[in-house]
């Protein structure tokens, strides 16, 4: 690879690290190229983005954007497999056990997680089971709109009448 191929490449994984903050960083060393390739397929079915880069180049690239990497570095140690996703935070986590039911690898090395840094294969788990943000307001609205789907149904369950509203109020404080 050229000086100018690697310049060009990190400026890609600087834009790549811009427009989706989140990444994972595994060890799929050891994996053949059909198997990698299986993996990147599931990447590509999650809207993944895996790329296999030198360490050197993902610690320039990191220096070069915005967010504190630092530690990350440690880990940056053997060949590694990076995995770009945006708002699907658990995404790379639940490829990784996926394809790990069949192969012991890749193993995580770590993760950037809206500026949260995880070390270590031990955190695969914890990253499987966190929730998008997606899935953070879904539970929120569902939440809020409990109380009044109550409300509701208990007016209506009265008859809509004045007297059938009294009598729910009455029975609820009785209970």
């Amino acid at each position: 690879m050229t000086k100018e191929e690697k310049i060009i490449l990190v400026q890609e994984l600087t834009g790549q690290l811009a427009e989706t903050p989140n990444v994972y960083i595994a060890n799929a060393d050891g994996l053949s190229v059909g198997e990698v390739n299986q993996l990147r397929a599931l990447c590509f079915k999650a809207g993944i983005k895996m790329q296999v880069v030198k360490n050197k180049l993902l610690i320039k690239a990191f220096e070069a954007s915005a967010g504190n990497y630092e530690e990350l570095y440690p880990v940056l140690k053997q060949p590694s497999s990076v995995f770009f996703t945006g708002e699907d935070i658990n995404g790379p986590a639940k490829v990784i056990e996926k394809f790990r039911k069949a192969k012991t690898k890749p193993v995580l090395k770590g993760a950037w997680i809206d500026e949260a840094v995880f070390v270590g294969d031990e955190s695969l788990k914890v990253l499987a089971s966190l929730k998008s943000k997606n899935e953070l307001l879904g539970e929120l609205i569902g939440l809020l709109q409990s109380p009044a789907k109550n409300v509701l149904s208990a007016l209506q369950s009265g008859g809509n009448t004045l007297a059938g509203i009294i009598k729910t109020l009455q029975d609820r404080e009785e209970a």
